[in-house]
């Protein structure tokens, strides 16, 4: 039985997690060569794509009584003139000036009552540079998703495709009732049951297959149990947030990180986690804490998204908790402790275990997941989020204008004032920081220190290859 404009449980859950302090939308600036297009030019190309994302149109509707998840719906007065917004650096247009632009847009909550998504058309910009802020809720999208849906918007080459424009102008489906809605959620949770019935049934012929896959799950579930039971360290990271963000970012090369790998073990997202980890040791000692055997906590998002879900809107990912050891001021050593904890985890089936509690979630009337949301933003499993999002490894151009660099951010949770978002583009590594803006004033200062673990980490390297 499908029910396809319904909101998973995992995508519900973004929404279960938003609070006036605590936003849940995933956003990215993107920065341009050359001259902006004008604003209606923008607006025609969109026009001529957004059928291929129908996602784009429809807004939320909610059931009566939250005895369901809730369904996308056309927006009737959907309007592409609120949803793409222009704007302007003042002088003199520099970095600083569009990272306090970018931390004000993503500081704004988006309106449920509408279509989640934004553009800002950002001119400006010196060097005769533009720059493009999106955002978009994560119950809509999850940092892989973006990414692929994004390139609707983007070409391969300087010259514009001819793009075919659908043969009828888009006209809204009729709103469903109050009635209706609550109708069809309740037809839902009757017929899942059966369906997962008939599943299992169909699925005993290979009871080996059924046998392995409960198993992998339930150990999955134990090892997250586990982690979760264990808090995190307290750090200045976790302080109850306000609703203003902070956002700057660190341009580093993935060629960089690539050698660090060969040349000292782990993986490109283990070497991440050890110049993230460096930086954080470097900016808690420079205020005066005490970083000795302290490890503090990431969650880091993985992806579960098969091939065949390429392009599909929603989220497919799951979580492990990564040890990040601040006190190890040693590179090498701290990447392969870094290194040895990330293969464990994988061994230990914390995303399996995350993916089959999502699945039965599914089962839990939204009120008892929004419960359950609550009480997860008060706990500390976790000092901060670390994601990193592979992207193309190619020029991308809008309007033939070339993509020069993009930071992407990271949604910050409650009592959870840091996170770092890293994206791979046309052979860069990019780290995007975001910050409550009270509890990290000095942002700018973590990011220098981040570039200094980027050099120590490719130091290291060097020398034992020299």
């Amino acid at each position: 039985m499908a029910f396809p404009d319904r909101l998973s449980s995992l995508d519900a859950s973004f929404l279960a997690l938003e609070r006036d302090r605590a936003h849940m939308h995933v956003a990215a600036c993107a920065v341009f060569e050359g001259k902006a297009p004008a604003y209606e030019e923008l607006i025609e190309a969109i026009v001529a794509r957004l059928h291929l994302v129908p996602r784009y149109r429809q807004r939320l509707a909610f059931v009566p009584l939250a005895l369901g998840r809730p369904v996308w719906v056309d927006d009737p007065h959907f309007q592409l003139s609120y949803h793409v917004r222009h704007t302007a650096l003042p002088r003199p247009g520099g970095e600083q000036e569009l990272k306090r632009l970018a931390g004000r847009v993503f500081s704004q909550a988006l309106d449920r009552a509408r279509p989640l998504w934004e553009l800002w058309l950002v001119e400006g910009l010196a060097a005769d540079r533009f720059a493009l802020l999106t955002k978009a809720h994560h119950a809509l999208v999850d940092g892989v998703s973006g990414l692929e849906i994004a390139s609707v918007m983007f070409d391969g080459s300087p010259e514009q495709p001819a793009v075919v424009a659908p043969e009828h102008e888009w006209v809204a489906r009729p709103l469903p009732t109050g009635a209706q809605l609550l109708v069809d959620a309740l037809l839902e949770r009757a017929t899942a049951p059966a369906e997962l019935a008939r599943g299992l049934h169909g699925t005993l012929r290979r009871p080996l297959d059924v046998a392995q896959r409960l198993g992998e799950s339930l150990a999955g579930i134990g090892a997250m149990a586990w982690a979760g039971v264990q808090a995190a360290p307290p750090s200045p990271f976790n302080v109850r947030i306000g609703p203003h963000r902070r956002f700057t970012w660190v341009r580093a090369e993935l060629a960089e990180f690539k050698a660090v790998k060969n040349a000292l073990g782990g993986t490109v997202n283990d070497v991440v986690l050890a110049a993230v980890a460096d930086a954080l040791g470097r900016y808690l000692r420079l205020h005066g804490h005490d970083t000795d055997e302290l490890e503090l906590r990431a969650m880091v998002p993985v992806s579960v998204r098969a091939e065949v879900e390429r392009g599909a809107l929603g989220n497919r990912i799951a979580a492990i908790w990564a040890p990040l050891p601040v006190g190890i001021a040693d590179p090498a050593r701290r990447l392969r402790r870094i290194s040895e904890a990330t293969e464990g985890l994988k061994d230990s089936g914390q995303a399996v275990g995350a993916q089959a509690l999502t699945r039965l979630s599914g089962f839990a009337p939204p009120t008892i997941m929004a419960q359950a949301a609550g009480l997860q933003g008060h706990q500390r499993l976790f000092n901060l989020v670390v994601t990193n999002v592979p992207g193309p490894q190619l020029p991308l151009y809008v309007l033939g204008r070339q993509l020069e660099s993009v930071y992407p951010m990271v949604p910050l949770a409650e009592n959870t004032a840091l996170g770092i978002a890293i994206v791979s583009y046309n052979g860069q590594l990019n780290f995007g920081l975001t910050a409550d803006y009270d509890a990290l004033a000095d942002l700018e200062t973590l990011a220098e220190e981040l570039r200094g673990a980027i050099a120590a980490l490719v130091a290291a390297a060097m020398s034992t290859v020299s």
